[in-house]
């Protein structure tokens, strides 16, 4: 329930602080006293757009405030699920800036705009001509029909059925589309990477061969060469071999006399061995060194190989050359796994069909068993309301596919004649028709499910006299179910309220100002006098205004 509405620098409003109460309320005033500029500043605590133009003073910032007694569980529910700070005196905040940029408050929490108008939209229903228009709306109408027939949360649990649907119909044409991609690419990926698959690559060998390629291109240099290190170390007599022993004799006989000398013959020993092992080694390789043109070819074609398929590939090395061929096999694996991913993807769709076919079913039978009770009820309300020979019918048709909402789609037919045929609501319906039309489906859904704060601007628009009274009296019964606020301008439908403000405005000197103020019983009597006789109230509609409140 709406309790208080506090407005600071909005428009032509300075400061306000105003009590509302559960019932009916009503709201009248003169024509450009203000009404518009409080429905201003309640539209924007539901999140509608801020102009730094409604500010009276453009030096300070306009703050709407607004309280909401939301004690029951549902509404904590509510609050944790979208991860909002929940309190039972709900407090929702707007302020706009002199730069025109706004924020809003949730419990002083700060929102993005998007969460305050889904918040907004279950706190406070403002029933403007616009929505007046909005009724012609199918998929308006549609939601009319399942709230009355009290399934709007298995709506709402069909549209994110259908979400999931449709999320997994686009994975499946973008799988699908990619399959069909890489498949048309298959047969190269293949041919390159068998291609290297056959070549056996391994790490480092490009760097084996071409150290082997150079020894065999150079064997008898290699061969020549050794042997004559072989000769120079351990040949002959003049060979280093031999001056090192010359050197171990000469040092053995100084030992006796020279201590030094032993070390120095340790050392010499080592060399001699060491000499002796790499003129045997050089003498081995030389030995077995012999020009080999059969693995010369192998070699030189080996590495033409990797040569080439470098080349081919723009790269460098063997090692590059092992990563493309990896890669290419992920991506012959990945191609091949689209049939597997395409299936799974599918198998789920089906299973999103099944449930969707299920929930759209039970939808569509829920609506075609409320029809017959909602346009009973309708059309009792019409005859309330002045239309006696009103016909009302909701055409319920198959909508061929899917759609968030399930398989149908609605359409309201109106007649307010008997001579006239019926079609759709915007072809033969009046403004005033309209708005009776309105009433009447917001109060009979009001009696079916729990509806937010209903805000009326001015829906007797065009009614008088006797209608204008039942008008009232069915806004008085609807409030039996939910908060009414009414903004009117007819004293029969005034007179039902509970509790009656009345919208105003004040000269100070060259400033005007808007006031809100609720009237006391005495108040009331002299407004809805006013209402009924104009500027000059008479005794007749003193004694009139009292009849109408029942204070006669």
């Amino acid at each position: 329930m709406f309790t208080h509405l506090s407005i600071r620098n909005y428009v032509l409003i300075q400061e306000l602080e105003i009590d509302f109460h559960k019932d009916l309320s009503i709201i009248t005033g003169e024509t450009g006293a203000g009404k518009s500029i409080l429905l201003g500043a309640l539209g924007l605590l539901t999140g509608q757009r801020a102009d730094s133009g409604a500010l009276l003073d453009t030096s300070k910032k306009c703050i709407v405030e607004g309280i909401f007694d939301l004690h029951t569980a549902v509404w904590k529910d509510y609050f944790v699920t979208r991860e909002l700070e929940y309190e039972p005196e709900t407090v929702i905040r707007r302020e706009i800036a002199a730069d025109g940029k706004s924020r809003a408050f949730i419990n002083d929490s700060p929102v993005n705009l998007s969460i305050l108008k889904e918040l907004g939209a279950q706190l406070v229903d403002i029933h403007s001509q616009h929505q007046n228009i909005y009724l012609q709306s199918p998929a308006f109408q549609l939601e009319i029909l399942d709230a009355y027939a009290q399934q709007t949360d298995k709506v709402a649990m069909h549209v994110r059925a259908y979400a999931r649907y449709r999320k997994f119909q686009a994975e499946l044409e973008e799988l699908q589309a990619a399959a069909g991609q890489q498949r048309a690419e298959l047969d190269y990926h293949r041919f390159r990477h068998d291609e290297l698959e056959a070549a056996k690559l391994q790490d480092g060998e490009q760097e084996a061969l071409e150290e082997e390629l150079d020894t065999l291109t150079h064997a008898g240099e290699i061969k020549t060469g050794l042997a004559q290190v072989n000769a120079l170390l351990d040949a002959d007599e003049l060979s280093v071999a031999q001056m090192l022993k010359s050197a171990l004799s000469t040092l053995s006989k100084l030992q006796g006399i020279y201590h030094p000398a032993e070390n120095f013959k340790q050392r010499v020993e080592s060399s001699l061995i060491e000499l002796r092992d790499i003129a045997a080694e050089t003498d081995r390789i030389a030995e077995t060194m012999e020009h080999n043109p059969d693995r010369l070819g192998e070699v030189g074609a080996r590495l033409d190989l990797l040569y080439s398929l470098q080349q081919k590939h723009r790269v460098s090395s063997v090692k590059e050359l092992m990563t493309i061929r990896d890669e290419l096999d992920a991506k012959i694996r990945e191609i091949n796994d689209y049939d597997t991913r395409i299936g799974q993807v599918q198998a789920v769709i089906a299973q999103n069909l099944e449930q969707l076919e299920n929930m759209a079913a039970a939808i569509s039978g829920k609506r075609q068993q409320a029809i017959p009770d909602i346009e009973e009820r309708i059309l009792a309300l019409l005859v309330q309301l002045g239309i006696p020979n009103a016909i009302f019918k909701v055409e319920l048709s198959p909508a061929g596919q899917f759609t968030p909402t399930g398989t149908d789609t609605v359409c309201f037919l109106f007649s307010a004649n008997r001579q006239q045929n019926l079609q759709e609501l915007g072809k033969v319906a009046s403004g005033g028709e309209i708005s009776r039309l309105m009433l009447s489906i917001k109060a009979a859904i009001a009696e079916k499910i729990a509806l937010p704060t209903l805000i009326f601007d001015e829906i007797d628009t065009g009614v008088s006299g006797e209608i204008a009274g039942k008008m009232g009296s069915i806004l008085e019964r609807m409030a039996n179910f939910a908060q009414i606020i009414n903004i009117t301008h007819l004293p029969q439908v005034a007179a039902k309220g509970r509790h009656h403000y009345k919208v105003y405005k004040e000269d100070h000197g060259a400033i005007t100002r808007t006031g809100v103020r609720e009237l006391t019983d005495n108040e009331r009597i002299l407004e809805i006098a006013g209402m009924l006789s104009g500027e000059k109230v008479t005794e007749a509609a003193m004694a009139n205004a009292r009849h109408l409140l029942g204070k006669a």
